[in-house]
Order: C-alpha cells, then sequence, then structure tokens
C-alpha cells in the first residue's frame, strides 16, 4: 500500500511539472495538510467523550453485564469456546465497542480477544472456526451510533450530522447477517473441513 500511495505521489509531480502547475499541486498539498489537522482536532471532543464513557462502562461493571447478557448469542456464535473463558468477555468488549463505532477503543479488545482464541488453538499455524467468526463479526459489526462518522461529519460542518445513525444500522445489521452465514456456512464445507484436518496431521 506504501508502494501505491508513493506512485501516485509521484505521478501527480510528474504531470505537474509536465503541465507547469507545480505550484497548484503545491499549495493543494499545505492546503489538504491543513485540513488534515482541523479536521482531527475537530474529533478529539467527540472521541474523547465516548471513550470515556466506555471507560466508565468498564470501571462500573457494565461490560462484564454485557459479557452475561450476550452470553446466549457468544455461546451460539463461538461454540468451541468453553462459556466461563475470557475470550468471550474480550469479544463482547469489542463487540460493544463496535456497535458504538468506536472502532479505536474497540482495537485492543479485539487483539486481546484473538490472543485468547489463540490460546484455544490446538493448531497455531491455522486459525480456528471461532477465530474466523470473530474476524467476520470485527469487520462487518453492527453499528447502532456510528459516533466516527458522526464526529467526522460534524467537523466537516453537516447541519444534521446524526441523520445517517439509521441507514448505518440497516448497512451494517445485513453486512453482520452475511459474514454469521459465511463464516458458518464455510467451517461447514467438506473441502474447508479437509483442509484444517490436514494442517491438524501435518502439526501433529
Amino acid at each position: 500500500m506504501n508502494f501505491v500511495w508513493l506512485l501516485l505521489i509521484g505521478l501527480a509531480v510528474v504531470a505537474a511539472a509536465f503541465k507547469g502547475t507545480m505550484g497548484a499541486v503545491s499549495d493543494a498539498a499545505f492546503n489538504s495538510a491543513t485540513v488534515a489537522v482541523q479536521l482531527a482536532l475537530g474529533l478529539i471532543g467527540g472521541m474523547a467523550l465516548f471513550l470515556g464513557l466506555m471507560r466508565v462502562a468498564q470501571d462500573a461493571g457494565l461490560v462484564q453485564a454485557l459479557a452475561r447478557a450476550m452470553r446466549p448469542i457468544l455461546k451460539w456464535l463461538f461454540p468451541e469456546v468453553p462459556k466461563d473463558h475470557p475470550a468471550l468477555g474480550a469479544i463482547a468488549m469489542n463487540m460493544g465497542a463496535n456497535m458504538l463505532g468506536l472502532g479505536d477503543a474497540a482495537t485492543p479488545m479485539g487483539l486481546k480477544a484473538m490472543e485468547y482464541l489463540q490460546e484455544l488453538n490446538p493448531n497455531k499455524d491455522t486459525a480456528t472456526d471461532a477465530m474466523c467468526m470473530f474476524i467476520a463479526l470485527h469487520s462487518s459489526s453492527i453499528q447502532l451510533i456510528p459516533v466516527m462518522v458522526i464526529s467526522l461529519r460534524a467537523a466537516s460542518g453537516s447541519k444534521n450530522p446524526s441523520e445517517i445513525i439509521i441507514p448505518t444500522l440497516v448497512g451494517t445489521l445485513c453486512a453482520a447477517t452475511v459474514a454469521i452465514a459465511a463464516s458458518k456456512l464455510f467451517s461447514r464445507l467438506p473441502f474447508y473441513r479437509r483442509a484444517v484436518a490436514a494442517g491438524v496431521k501435518k502439526n501433529d
């Protein structure tokens, strides 16, 4: 990806040199850098608010309560994970952060959940069904409140930055449904099962 960006920048500079518009390219680069800084500063308030609320919820035990409330769903999604394993708590925290649109807060929780799932993995070189399901859910999580997008719209001067809540909820609900169905389907395909069995045998 770094090579792609470098290539695009190089082509833009070369094209500007041939057309004699290097001044315009330089002005656009500096203006874009200024806008990026202003946009990032505008996001601090919203991110600090919701990240703080998540920390308060975690310290108050609400995250653990969420994990218990989600236990029936998590048991169906991750049947091979023991019911009292800390992986389920980390997964619940990750899903809760994603539901609030806090991708930055969800990432460390997701890494911790994957670490726990790897501990349960008998074949360290092959992802388990639980790991694949978790990645699918993390990538397509249902978002009740897309905080990051709302903050971006507010920082960009939108008159109604929260109007995307319903479309985002519908879109992410469809995405999560497809992700769960695909993960469950692929875990039952004979070809996939043979590949997993062969990997376990090889490592044994």
